[in-house]
């Protein structure tokens, strides 16, 4: 048995009142039920507008390129509270209008924006957006922040952000971003310029001055290699595996202007890349891809420098150890199967009533969009 110091206790103590008595009061909508325990679950419940998530979109009707920075779409600075997160498409979407400016928004407005903007492909919208709700929306109201911890105020003592978004570590967002640094070192969100200078180093050395798919097979190698060094915590295991090669070929398909031609398809400049990682804002002109983009370039990427899924042991760097039990990039079926049966059942071990029902439907939603793999579905 651990004996904790008297005025740890009462500090905990204190900090435990303190929470339960902010729940009581408010509890932001788009919050993540995640994880809660059954007493602050119910008293959350009380404070939150149930509503019955709607169907994912359809594809888009028009599917070719259009100018996206138009009068409609004017870019404007975040404002005070105003959420961003670690995705710069995302965070660009919200400082345009695509999504709601304050950063929090439906899954539908999710899907509709990366197709309209991006021209982002419907299943892979659909597959990215409920992954990420499922693990830090709020099932109940529908809602999910693009942004990271969102401060619990009116509560005396002050206590810490605890409410997350999509920059929750550990569930999409993850290591080895090439222009945010892990977790681990404090900020997993906001741009960083030494990153985001290694960035213009390699697209300099391996794409004559220009980011694409030769480049992003170098720095994801390298910036893994970096993290293995540097993060005692490094995790590249499960989903991150996807994400991390998947997140690399998004610069290239769909922050290059759509009406490149020929050998200018896929190169990205750099004061383009500044402008939406930095700034979060598209280039003035800005026209969306030519056509509808999966992840292509994947399996390039991949196939540069193969790094099966594993992490570093948590205490000391150079300790990476492969783990393949819950899935990679190379078996997604595993991957989709592990997520429902190891992760999503973690945070969600016995859930009842409008928060099961939810979860339910986004589950479909999710599984839906994986019909190409063919699948075996896992339901609750």
């Amino acid at each position: 048995m651990v004996f904790l110091p008297l005025q740890v206790l009462v500090q905990s103590a204190v900090i435990a009142v303190a929470l339960f008595s902010h729940f009581a009061v408010a509890f932001p909508q788009h919050a993540s039920l995640a994880g809660l325990s059954e007493r602050d679950f119910h008293f959350a419940m009380t404070k939150l507008k149930a509503v019955v998530p709607a169907s994912p979109p359809g594809p888009l009707r028009f599917d070719g390129s259009k100018l996206v920075f138009d009068k409609k779409h004017p870019w404007e600075a975040p404002r005070r509270g105003d959420l961003r997160g670690a995705c710069p498409g995302l965070n660009t979407l919200a400082s345009h209008g695509y999504l709601p400016r304050n950063g929090v928004a439906t899954p539908s407005q999710i899907i509709t924006a990366v197709q309209e903007a991006f021209n982002m492909e419907n299943k892979l919208a659909r597959f990215t957006t409920y992954f990420a709700m499922i693990l830090d929306g709020n099932l109940v109201t529908d809602l999910i922040s693009i942004g990271g911890k969102t401060p619990l105020t009116g509560v005396d003592p002050p206590l810490p952000a605890i409410v997350g978004g999509m920059t929750n570590h550990g569930t999409f967002e993850g290591d080895a971003s090439v222009t945010r640094a892990d977790s681990f070192f404090g900020d997993n969100h906001s741009f960083n310029q030494t990153l985001f200078d290694q960035f213009k180093d390699f697209s300099e050395e391996y794409g004559n001055g220009f980011y694409n798919m030769t480049v992003a097979g170098e720095l994801r190698f390298h910036r893994i290699q970096q993290s293995i060094a540097q993060n005692p915590q490094f995790n590249l295991a499960g989903l991150r595996h996807l994400t991390a090669y998947a997140e690399v070929t998004f610069p290239a398909n769909f922050f290059v202007d759509g009406r490149k031609q020929g050998s200018e398809i896929g190169q990205l400049d750099m004061k383009t890349a500044e402008s939406f990682f930095k700034d979060m804002r598209f280039p003035k002109g800005f026209h969306r891809a030519a056509k509808p983009f999966e992840v292509d370039g994947i399996d390039v990427v991949f196939s540069a420098h193969p790094v099966l899924p594993g992490k570093n042991n948590g205490e000391e760097v150079d300790t990476f150890t492969v783990d393949e039990s819950l899935g990679s990039l190379l078996d997604r079926c595993k991957l989709y199967t592990e997520y429902v049966n190891t992760t999503v059942r973690s945070l969600y071990p016995n859930p009842t009533g409008v928060l099961r029902r939810n979860l339910e439907l986004n589950l479909q939603f999710l599984f839906d969009a994986l019909s190409d793999f063919e699948c075996t579905q896992v339901f609750l």
